[in-house]
């Protein structure tokens, strides 16, 4: 069934994040959920390995690739056993920066988030406060503009990122008098004078860094505002539906997760002098929750398709996030259950899925507040309808101006920088339709010439793409897998690009 939405490029992606995730993240979960904290430098390095910024534009730094893509990030960081680890870049990505892409003044683009793409900054979404939380429209924090700065007064809770994050993608109220006409988003960097954080204590997610806000005068420049004053309620009514969707992903993700260490454990347990996994009951209740999870995740990946198709899709979205968090919590249980006493232990990592878990059904909205949306589209008939968005050039990617115009001016170029890459060991023929360039790594350097020779691998692309890629200033595994660069052959050669390049 995944091949209806993933295809070789997708699938390319996953191998080489699940094999990132397994090296670099699994062995060091448990010291940073006793550290309660997340190293910097590992987003670094994710960010270094084109994981970040998937569908966002090349010209900040992104692949420009598909929704899917961000689907399968999702799907990954959410098996690692740790949810405090999934949910940190996850805020970043879905959750707090998308506001500033699709709203923002390329003024602001520009300076936050080639950061957020590399890795090197953190990104958090101030929406609840103390007393406000799926309310929005009621929220009490403010920013009135005083010259060309606005004065932010107030507090937030719950907020992922915002101990060692780097700014806040913050919902104040700009008019408090006008209602949800009021609300508006700005970008408040969190090392400003009057900015106060406070660490709080978790029942679950404890890799994740969760803090209070809290602001005193803080003065922020008007340009930080994210779009329109006014018009943040409207942003966030659109925004929440990739959050909850990516919730919906990470929620079916992690049962699957669940179930494989389950399962596992299920095969290697003995009782009554027979593994575990033969007793009826048990059998019975995975068989069970493998046929509920499977519906949830064909029915989550539907609603991936609606968003990556360019759809509105409220009432779905809704529906994903309340069914997938409501299954992870059963899900969670019943695992945790099949463990016996082991399962209270918290050297079993079932007993921490079953703390990470329970905040699904709480944050983006909690599952009441999505049944009453769901009940005002199917009962009361009411619609949604998406903010709309001013920023014309949201999407755009702007071509390389290269002065290299042919082939044969390219040509020695490309032979010193083969020279000094490893060989190879394959050969490996670039195909721009009338001409084609030959590398041959099978001896101890890469030999580089214009024949045209059958290879190993075939790598068809436009030339000017081909001109980034030397540059350096495409990155070879994005343009594979947003399709800008198609293979012909050994898939395993294809890999290779990236240190021919690199």
């Amino acid at each position: 069934m995944n091949s209806y939405y993933f295809d070789e490029g997708h699938e390319l992606f996953r191998e080489s994040l699940r094999a990132f995730l397994q090296k670099e993240v699994i062995p060091n979960i448990d010291q940073w959920e006793e550290d309660q904290r997340i190293p910097r430098e590992i987003w670094k390095k994710m960010g270094d390995m084109g994981f970040l910024g998937l569908s966002y534009p090349e010209e900040f730094g992104g692949s420009n690739l598909d929704f899917f893509y961000d689907v399968i990030f999702c799907e990954e960081v959410a098996k690692v056993f740790s949810g405090g680890f999934a949910i940190s870049q996850v805020v970043v990505q879905y959750m707090s920066s998308p506001y500033i892409l699709k709203y923002g003044s390329q003024q602001l683009k520009e300076k936050y988030l080639p950061g957020i793409i590399s890795g090197e900054a953190i990104s958090c979404i101030g929406i609840s406060e103390p007393s406000a939380g799926s309310d929005v429209a009621n929220i009490k924090t403010t920013a009135i503009l005083d010259g060309d700065h606005y004065i932010v007064n107030g507090s937030k809770t719950f907020i992922t990122n915002a101990m060692y994050g780097d700014f806040v993608v913050c919902v104040v109220k700009t008019d408090p008098k006008a209602g949800p006409d009021g609300v508006s988003l700005l970008i408040v960097d969190l090392d400003k004078e009057g900015v106060s954080r406070t660490k709080l204590k978790k029942l679950g997610w404890h890799a994740s860094d969760t803090a209070e806000l809290a602001f005193d005068n803080v003065r922020i420049p008007k340009e930080n505002l994210i779009g329109e004053e006014g018009q943040g309620f409207y942003y966030l009514m659109g925004g929440l539906q990739v959050e909850r969707l990516a919730g919906a992903i990470m929620g079916y993700a992690a049962c699957e997760a669940a179930m494989g260490y389950t399962l596992q454990y299920m095969s290697e347990r003995s009782a009554f002098g027979r593994p575990i996994n033969k007793f009826q009951v048990l059998r019975h209740r995975m068989a069970q929750l493998a046929s509920e999870v499977e519906s949830c995740k064909q029915f989550v990946l539907y609603c991936s398709r609606l968003n990556n198709d360019g759809k509105y899709a409220v009432k779905e979205c809704s529906m994903a996030k309340l069914l997938a968090t409501e299954l992870s919590d059963k899900a969670m249980t019943e695992c945790l259950q099949s463990f016996g006493g082991y399962g209270y232990m918290e050297d079993f990592k079932i007993a921490r899925m079953f703390r990470d878990s329970r905040i699904g059904t709480i944050g983006g909205g909690t599952s009441e507040i999505m049944r009453e949306i769901i009940a005002k589209m199917v009962i009361d008939n009411i619609s949604y309808k998406e903010a709309s968005n001013n920023n014309s050039n949201t999407n755009t990617n702007n071509k390389n101006d290269n002065n290299m115009s042919n082939l044969k001016d390219v040509l020695p170029a490309m032979q010193a920088k083969a020279e000094k890459a490893d060989s190879i060991k394959n050969t490996i023929k670039f195909n721009f339709g009338d001409e084609q360039l030959y590398i041959d790594g099978t001896g101890d350097k890469n030999l580089v010439s214009l024949e045209d020779k059958a290879a190993d691998c075939q790598v068809d692309l436009a030339f000017d793409d081909f001109i980034a890629l030397t540059k350096g200033e495409l990155n070879p595994m994005g343009a594979v897998m947003s399709g800008k660069v198609k293979i012909k052959g050994d898939m395993s050669v294809a890999m290779k690009l990236q240190s021919l390049f690199s």
